[in-house]
Parts: structure tokens; sequence; C-alpha cells
């Protein structure tokens, strides 16, 4: 992710275009509660005005990331004519 190194805090619309996203989904994932936000409006009634820690984002993305699928375990098909004793 490049983000200037001096900020400590995005918006949705810096990480969006950080990320090549859209605003959209980085303020849904804020209002699910994956992403951690903070609101910095004035007025908690009005419009929110969201801001995202650089810790945050580190942390979202680690449990974001993806993991290889495990392998599945093939079995053999049996044949019918083969009768197993046990």
């Amino acid at each position: 992710m490049q983000v200037d190194s001096r900020k400590s805090k995005l918006t949705p619309p810096e990480l969006a275009k950080s990320w090549g996203l859209d605003v959209a989904k980085i303020l849904k994932w804020i209002r699910s509660g994956e992403l951690r936000a903070i609101n910095a409006s004035t007025d908690r009634n009005g419009r929110p005005r969201y801001l995202i820690d650089v810790t945050d984002i580190a942390l979202f993305e680690t449990t974001r990331t993806v993991q290889p699928p495990t392998p599945r375990i093939r079995r053999r098909r049996t044949d019918p004519s083969i009768i197993q004793f046990f």
C-alpha cells in the first residue's frame, strides 16, 4: 500500500484510491465492522466523517489475506465385482 508515511489516519476516499477500489466498498466494510474507523464528524446526527488508522488498515489486510485451498483427498472408486472381507 502506498501511503504517505507522515499520516497516521486516512479517509475512505484516500484508502479507496490507494487500493484501486470504489469508496462505497470501503464504507461497506466500515459499516459492517470489518474495517475499524472512527467518526470524526462534529455533528453526531449528521453525515459521518470516517478516519481509518494505519494500524487498523494493516490488521484488516492480514485478516483478508488469501489462504491456499486445502487439498482434496481423492477416493478411489470401488469395483463392484470385488468383495472385500475384513
